[in-house]
C-alpha cells in the first residue's frame, strides 16, 4: 500500500488536531495549582468581601491549596467555635481577608481538565419545566418571564442557574429552568409561587415588590440581619428586620394614607390607628406600627421585620435567615406576571451522574470494537477494519471540539447523539467499502463516488427527519439533534472524504 496524504486527509487531520486543542486547551489546568468556585451565597461575608463564581482559589491563612483535599483539610476543625475567626483566601489575582464563626458560604471544585461543558445529566442537579397556568404564553411573554426568574433565583443566591426559553410542537411556549451541581431546596417554591408582594393601610396599597416602588433592599451590614433570639415554649424564634427604601411616589402614597389616621397611645408609645399591613401572594404575611411621627411624612426609608423557628436556636436563626432572603428577593424583584406550575420536575444526583458517564464510555467503547470486530468477520482484512475506527473515533473528537467550542451542555441526549451519529458513520464506511470491494470494469474512484452519492440522499433524508425533534419536548431533545447533526455533516464534509481517499490507497 502506497502512502500518499491528499488535501482531503491532511483537512481531516487539521480538524482532528483543533478539535483537540478545542477540547484539552485549559491554561488554568496546566499553569495553575488550587480549586475553582462553582457556588457562592450571594448574601454572605464571602461574598460582600469579593469572592466570586469562576475564581480560583490558591491558599487559605498562608497555607497552599492545590486541590479539594488540601482545601477540605483547612477548613476541617476551623470553625468549631462560635469565636469569630480571621480568614484570608488568597486567589490567582488577589487576596481577601473576612471575619466570620462560621465555614465561608461557598462550593468548590477541582479546576476542570478540559473545556467540555457537562449538563445536569452528568453531574448532578435539578431541572422544571413550567408553564403559566390558565394562560397561554407568546414569545414575548416567556422571554420576559426568564429574565424575571432569573434574576430572582440569583437574587436569592442560587448560582449556576440556567433559565431557557423552550417551544413545544404544539406551539406551547415553556421555560426549562436548569441547575446544575446542585439541587436547591427553595427551587419548586420559587417558581411555583407568583411572589405578588404588597403593603396596605387598612385596604388601600402603600407599595408593592418591584423596581416601580422599591429603589432599593438592604441586605448586609447594619441594616439588615438577625438581631434577636429567643426561647419559646415549642422551641426557639429568631427575629430578623432589614430596610428598604421607598420611590418617591410610593413615599408620597404612604403620607397621603397616613395624614387622615388618628394616633393611639400605648405602652410601648405613639403609634397611628392602622398597621401597616403584608401580604405574600394575597395572604396575610405581617403587620408593622407605624410611628406616629410619620402621619402625613413621605418617608422613604422603612424598615421590614419577620421571624423564624425551629426546636434549636440553630434551626431558628437558619429559618428566619431563609424568610428574610425570600422577603428581600420578592421585594427586589417584584412579582411574576402569571401564576406558574411545574409541569415536570427531575433532580439528579451527582453519583448517579458519574455512574451515567461511566456506562456511557463502556458502551462507546463497547460499539467501537464490535464495528470492528463485525467487518473483519465480513472482510477478512485487518488493513480493512482499522481505519473505521480510527475515523469513527475522529467524528467523536471532532463532535465534542466543536461542543466545547461553542460551549455546549453535555447532556443525555447529546450523548446518544454522538452514538447515533456513530451508527451513521459506519453504515457509510461499510457502503463505501461495499463499493470499493466490488469487481466491476468501473474504476475505483468512479465506485466510491457511487457511494457517495448514496451517503448524500441519506445524510439530507436524516437532517430533515431529525430538525423536527429540535422542538419536541420543549426542546428537551436539542442535545440530541445537535450532536447528531454535528456528528453527521462532519461525517459528509471531513471524515468520509478522506475515507474514501484511504479506501483508494489500500485497493491500489
Amino acid at each position: 500500500m502506497k502512502i500518499k496524504f491528499t488535501w482531503k486527509i491532511w483537512l481531516w487531520i487539521i480538524f482532528l488536531l483543533l478539535s483537540l486543542l478545542s477540547i484539552f486547551y485549559n491554561p488554568n489546568y496546566f499553569l495553575q495549582k488550587g480549586v475553582i468556585i462553582t457556588s457562592i451565597e450571594q448574601n454572605s461575608t464571602a461574598f460582600e468581601q469579593g469572592l466570586r463564581t469562576g475564581q480560583i482559589i490558591t491558599g487559605i491563612d498562608n497555607q497552599p491549596v492545590e486541590n479539594i483535599k488540601d482545601f477540605s483539610n483547612i477548613m476541617e476543625g476551623k470553625f468549631n467555635s462560635n469565636e469569630t475567626i480571621k480568614t484570608t483566601i488568597t486567589t490567582k489575582d488577589e487576596e481577601y481577608v473576612f471575619y466570620s464563626n462560621q465555614t465561608p458560604d461557598l462550593f468548590v471544585s477541582e479546576i476542570p481538565k478540559t473545556n467540555l461543558k457537562l449538563g445536569l445529566d452528568l453531574i448532578g442537579g435539578s431541572r422544571a419545566l413550567i408553564e403559566a397556568e390558565d394562560h397561554k404564553l407568546t414569545k414575548q411573554e416567556v422571554n420576559d418571564l426568564a429574565q424575571i426568574i432569573e434574576n430572582r433565583l440569583n437574587v436569592f443566591g442560587v448560582s449556576d442557574v440556567k433559565v431557557i426559553p423552550r417551544v413545544d410542537l404544539s406551539g406551547d411556549n415553556r421555560l426549562s429552568i436548569e441547575i446544575a451541581g446542585a439541587t436547591p431546596k427553595d427551587l419548586e417554591e420559587l417558581i411555583s409561587k407568583q411572589g405578588k408582594f404588597e403593603a396596605r393601610i387598612g385596604n388601600e396599597t402603600v407599595f408593592i415588590g418591584g423596581e416601580k416602588d422599591i429603589t432599593s433592599v438592604a441586605r448586609s451590614g447594619q441594616e439588615s440581619g438577625i438581631y434577636q433570639c429567643e426561647q419559646a415554649q415549642s422551641g426557639y424564634f429568631c427575629t430578623f428586620r432589614f430596610t428598604v427604601y421607598l420611590s418617591e411616589k410610593a413615599a408620597q402614597r404612604q403620607a397621603n394614607i397616613t395624614s387622615n389616621l388618628s394616633v393611639n397611645s400605648t405602652s410601648q408609645g405613639n403609634y397611628l390607628s392602622e398597621k401597616l399591613n403584608l401580604y405574600l401572594d394575597d395572604k396575610f404575611y405581617s403587620s408593622l406600627l407605624i410611628s406616629e411621627n410619620l402621619k402625613g411624612r413621605a418617608e422613604t426609608q422603612i424598615q421590614i421585620s419577620g421571624s423564624g423557628s425551629g426546636p434549636t436556636k440553630t434551626d431558628a436563626y437558619n429559618a428566619a435567615e431563609e424568610e428574610m432572603n425570600k422577603l428581600q428577593t420578592v421585594l427586589i424583584t417584584g412579582s411574576l406576571p402569571f401564576k406558574l406550575k411545574i409541569v415536570k420536575l427531575d433532580t439528579i444526583s451527582p453519583t448517579l451522574g458519574k455512574n451515567f458517564t461511566k456506562y456511557i464510555l463502556i458502551a462507546g467503547a463497547v460499539a467501537l470494537l464490535s464495528v470492528v470486530i463485525i467487518i473483519f468477520i465480513k472482510y477478512r482484512k485487518i488493513k480493512i477494519s482499522i481505519p473505521p475506527l480510527i475515523i469513527c473515533t475522529s467524528e467523536i473528537i471532532i463532535t465534542l471540539g466543536i461542543a466545547a467550542l461553542m460551549k455546549w451542555d453535555l447532556d443525555l441526549p447529546s450523548i446518544a447523539g454522538i452514538l447515533a451519529a456513530i451508527g451513521t458513520g459506519v453504515d457509510d464506511q461499510i457502503v463505501m467499502l461495499d463499493e470499493a470491494e466490488h469487481k466491476e470494469f468501473l474504476s475505483i474512484k468512479q465506485r466510491i463516488k457511487r457511494a457517495f452519492a448514496i451517503i448524500l440522499g441519506a445524510y439530507f433524508t436524516s437532517v430533515a427527519s431529525l430538525l423536527p425533534l429540535w422542538w419536541a419536548g420543549a426542546g428537551l431533545l436539542r442535545g440530541f439533534v445537535f450532536t447528531t447533526i454535528t456528528g453527521i455533516t462532519i461525517g459528509v464534509l471531513v471524515t468520509r472524504p478522506a475515507f474514501a481517499d484511504i479506501v483508494n490507497m489500500i485497493e491500489q
